[in-house]
């Protein structure tokens, strides 16, 4: 439960451009450990790429390796899980723009925002899926968005399979409140249950039903 300070998220946009964040970010690797994390990654041939791009900006600057990570933010990235598990180190699911793909709506529309949902089973799967693919290749999985700092989500993404969450200082109390209040065993077992539910009305209905 912490925010990943030390991973860098870099946007699909940027990666056409020089890379002088890139050459940035690996000298300052020598001050420290250091995570690169793309974003709105949605095909194996972009992270493909963007790693080859990474290698040889490295070979020139003559510096180790590091770790490269992709958020998953789009459900083509949940789905194909595992076979992205073998291209990176690690996952963080981005649930705002996760959940708005997801479900076909604009988190920024002034009518449709108020409609999206990160508790919708259909969001709650694809970070099983996630979670799975991940693990399948020893890969681990951490959250962040909004749903990472909702109480009645931790036991859910417990069960899921979430490794860590990333959430907002404000949120931290309440946060581990609910992950000392759970067993991984009864996590598993609500995880199970929601992925049968209808809506995200339903799952929090079994969440409060659980406690």
């Amino acid at each position: 439960m912490k925010p990943m300070k030390n991973a860098t998220s870099t946007p699909a946009s940027k990666r056409r451009r020089p890379p002088s964040q890139a050459r940035a970010i690996m000298r300052a690797g020598a001050h420290g450990k250091i995570r690169i994390m793309f974003r709105i990654i949605a095909t194996l041939q972009e992270i493909r790429d963007a790693r080859k791009m990474l290698e040889e900006e490295r070979e020139k600057l003559g510096v180790a390796p590091i770790e490269v990570g992709i958020m998953v933010e789009v459900p083509s990235t949940a789905v194909l899980a595992e076979q992205f598990a073998r291209e990176v180190d690690f996952f963080s699911v981005g649930t705002n723009d996760l959940t708005q793909y997801c479900l076909a709506m604009d988190r920024g529309h002034p009518k449709l925002a108020a409609k999206l949902d990160a508790m919708d089973p259909a969001v709650l799967r694809l970070i099983g899926q996630a979670a799975q693919g991940a693990h399948r290749h020893g890969k681990w999985l951490g959250v962040c968005g909004g749903l990472a700092s909702v109480p009645d989500a931790v036991p859910i993404l417990i069960g899921l399979g979430v490794d860590e969450l990333s959430v907002s200082v404000p949120a931290l109390p309440s946060v581990k409140a609910e992950v000392r209040r759970w067993s991984a065993s009864d996590c598993r077992q609500l995880a199970e249950k929601i992925l049968n539910a209808g809506s995200g009305s339903e799952i929090r209905e079994l969440v409060e039903n659980a406690r």
